[in-house]
């Protein structure tokens, strides 16, 4: 065929082999896109107990109420001498009160013997509180001859409660520690332990299947034939899985048939999410969209975004199904703003907090009018420099610190511009 000739034939909505194009019918807005996404997941319902170990970033999934005091006795808070407060009074430096040393008590011991008028007892910050004994001494307010010695000059006064833990102060037998959809962190962990919990009942993580598509797509580690290149998108979409609440479960990469595709859904339906790069383009082989059309719904296909056009996303058998583009920088960047957002949500997480730099822009930068733009970036002394490259470079974002974004109605931004920039 000459150059004139498929040149006519992609015109006429054909590509340059004369097998058929097919273009978008229509690209919809990225917050139009987010609220369909929106509407159609659900947060997990599935829950499963862990040991607490194990529990640091999930989300719990009962409310946890005390069933006993924390600390479960009244306890020293400071090394010194348990003392009856009222045996203080007038006490000072030029004026100490003389008590009698009746005993010793260390943490993880029980007193012997309580506290009678004009005595003390030494004792140890944690250890319990003996009986008759309702303030501490602190042992700098104090002076004892030797280890031998029997009495004990104190030289301030305390006040009844004064430098003691009392039993139930932290957390009281009843009451709700901690309520369901809590995501667990280091400090509610610890409260859970002050329980004498060893396990946790949480939400389970959502089990996303991922999975590339193409003819071309080779495994990392093979050898590459004439026209072959290797699956980047696996690696970076079960990467923000990973990191945002979800399990990801790889599967081999499907061949560019309706069979093939076909047989790849319905051995990823087993999973919560479904994640596909790949096949959803505008070619004749972009067949994925037709799977998703013939065994649930097709909720959007195009989106008015730069880069990642060509995105899809619906339901297969009530499933959250994302046809994400094959280009890894698409693939990854609406990775980020689709996928985690949604996938959060289903885990039961709160959104990611997006951490932001200001700085001027480095380089002027032409925008598409009509689609909104992620720009990525990078953070050079203070200035924020285009790192994009293209939709198909990885590097456009393994050597970006993050992104801007340029609105649908901006064609360009000038060089000097204060840009804010989100940090991957």
């Amino acid at each position: 065929m000459t150059e004139h000739g498929a040149r006519k034939h992609v015109e006429n909505g054909r590509n340059a082999t004369g097998t058929r194009m097919r273009p978008f019918a229509e690209t919809i807005p990225l917050e139009a896109a987010r609220a369909l996404i929106d509407g159609a997941i659900r947060p997990i319902a599935r829950t499963e107990r862990v040991p607490l170990g194990q529990a640091n970033g999930r989300v719990l999934a009962l409310d946890v109420v005390a069933s006993a005091d924390v600390p479960p006795f009244s306890r020293a808070g400071m090394d010194g001498y348990a003392v009856r407060a009222a045996d203080t009074t007038g006490a000072s430096r030029s004026t100490p009160i003389v008590l009698t040393w009746v005993d010793k008590v260390f943490t993880g011991q029980v007193p012997s013997m309580p506290v009678g008028p004009g005595q003390c007892i030494e004792i140890a910050t944690g250890a319990p509180m003996p009986p008759g004994a309702d303030a501490v001494v602190m042992v700098e307010e104090t002076q004892r001859e030797d280890d031998r010695a029997r009495q004990v000059r104190v030289f301030s006064l305390v006040q009844p409660g004064q430098h003691v833990g009392r039993q139930g102060a932290d957390i009281a037998s009843g009451q709700m520690v901690l309520r369901s959809g809590a995501p667990l962190n280091a400090s509610r962990l610890g409260a859970l332990a002050a329980l004498g919990l060893s396990e946790a009942e949480v939400f389970a993580k959502p089990r996303v299947a991922i999975l590339s598509t193409g003819n071309e797509i080779v495994e990392p580690g093979k050898p590459l034939k004439p026209g072959q290149i290797y699956d980047i998108n696996r690696f970076t979409l079960a990467a923000i899985v990973e990191e945002n609440g979800g399990v990801p479960v790889v599967h081999r990469a499907a061949a560019d048939t309706l069979n093939d595709l076909s047989r790849a859904v319905d051995d990823c339906l087993s999973e919560d999410v479904l994640v596909f790069s790949g096949g959803s383009s505008v070619g004749e082989r972009d067949l994925i969209l037709d799977v998703i059309r013939a065994k649930g719904e097709l909720l959007f296909h195009g989106l008015a975004v730069k880069p990642g056009k060509p995105t899809g996303f619906g339901l297969i058998s009530g499933k959250p199904f994302f046809g994400m583009p094959g280009y890894p920088t698409s693939c990854l960047s609406n990775g980020y703003i689709l996928l985690v957002p949604a996938l959060r949500r289903i885990a039961r997480l709160p959104p990611r907090l997006s951490r932001t730099v200001t700085g001027p822009l480095g380089r002027r930068i032409v925008s598409a009018v009509g689609r909104h733009q992620f720009y990525t970036v990078r953070l050079v002394d203070g200035v924020v420099m285009p790192a994009f490259k293209a939709s198909g470079d990885i590097t456009s974002m393994s050597q970006a610190d993050g992104y801007i974004e340029i609105p649908a109605d901006t064609d360009a931004v000038d060089e000097g511009t204060l840009v804010e920039m989100t940090l991957f």
